[in-house]
């Protein structure tokens, strides 16, 4: 029997990149898979494919951005395979710039899909799962970008949503049965296309993500819920969760004059490195304003 014969899944953003493979995975470990995706063309490709080689497989192009959307993609599932067991939130867009040039609309579309896409699909796939009785899984789609990176507030805000979300859910659905994690994936895509150098970086086939994904998502997987796990390329990697470091304790609390006394002294050493893609922490001796400082040099 194969590892998740007889269940059936959603994905999300299912027709290219990450999301293919994904597919491609649970179909070839016997799962039931709705390939949702804006394009619905490509959607459409991918699961005759899948139907092809012998698997169970249909298309949508529910839009994840509005409420209804998310619902009817989980109604489409339950409508198509009688049930859904595998809720798997992969889509997702960019529209990176810096702060100071960032718009309202590329912050909100990329909230909207990311964050409420996630939040509507997760609690109309949960409502399903409660209804049928037999637990499930949820699995959420964050980033290393959560931890900082340049020139990606609103992605990083989204991605950092999905992580806080993954660990509250977890919590809320175990005594129903459903377990809720998430991956941080590595892969080369039409996505990190966008990111500075992308052609300068080695590139990560997107289909090794599906594995980690399809254990993740069946009952092997039963003591598993509430984590982050880094995929892709050669790696699986804990993602250790937010966490209080070092911490100094005065008798009778702080004021002003004690932590200038103490807190350089015993914090500052602490700092971690800073951003995806930070090197050992840079900021030691402070951060200046280059036209301040040029100023200075000038008077």
């Amino acid at each position: 029997m194969k590892l998740l014969e007889g269940k059936a899944a959603v994905v999300t953003g299912g027709a290219r990149g990450i999301g293919k493979g994904h597919c491609e995975h649970l179909v070839a470990n016997g799962a039931a898979v709705v390939v949702n995706d804006i394009d619905i063309e490509a959607a459409q490709a991918l699961a005759d494919a899948l139907v092809e080689q012998g698997g169970k497989a249909i298309a949508s192009a529910a839009d994840i951005g509005t409420r209804s959307g998310c619902e009817s993609l989980v109604q489409a599932c339950c409508d198509a395979f009688g049930k859904i067991d595998i809720m798997i939130n992969n889509a997702g867009v960019v529209r990176d710039k810096t702060l100071v040039k960032l718009e309202d609309d590329d912050f909100e579309l990329v909230w909207r899909i990311h964050v409420m896409g996630t939040f509507w699909c997760s609690q109309a796939a949960a409502r399903k799962m409660i209804e049928q009785g037999g637990g499930g899984a949820i699995l959420n789609t964050t980033s290393g970008a959560q931890f900082g990176n340049f020139g990606q507030t609103n992605y990083s805000a989204a991605k950092g949503a999905i992580a806080s979300m993954t660990y509250t859910w977890a919590l809320e659905l175990a005594r129903k049965g459903i377990r809720v994690n998430a991956i941080g994936p590595l892969a080369t895509t039409h996505m990190s296309a966008t990111f500075k150098d992308a052609d300068k970086m080695p590139y990560f086939d997107p289909a090794a993500n599906g594995p980690m994904v399809c254990w993740l998502c069946s009952d092997e997987a039963d003591n598993v819920t509430g984590q982050v796990f880094g995929t892709g390329g050669e790696r699986i990697s804990h993602m250790v969760q937010p966490h209080y470091g070092k911490t100094v304790i005065r008798e009778g609390g702080w004021d002003v004059d004690s932590i200038r006394q103490y807190f350089q002294m015993h914090i500052p050493s602490e700092f971690g490195a800073f951003g995806v893609m930070g090197k050992p922490y840079p900021f030691h001796q402070g951060v200046k304003s280059i036209a301040a400082e040029a100023a200075k040099s000038k008077g």
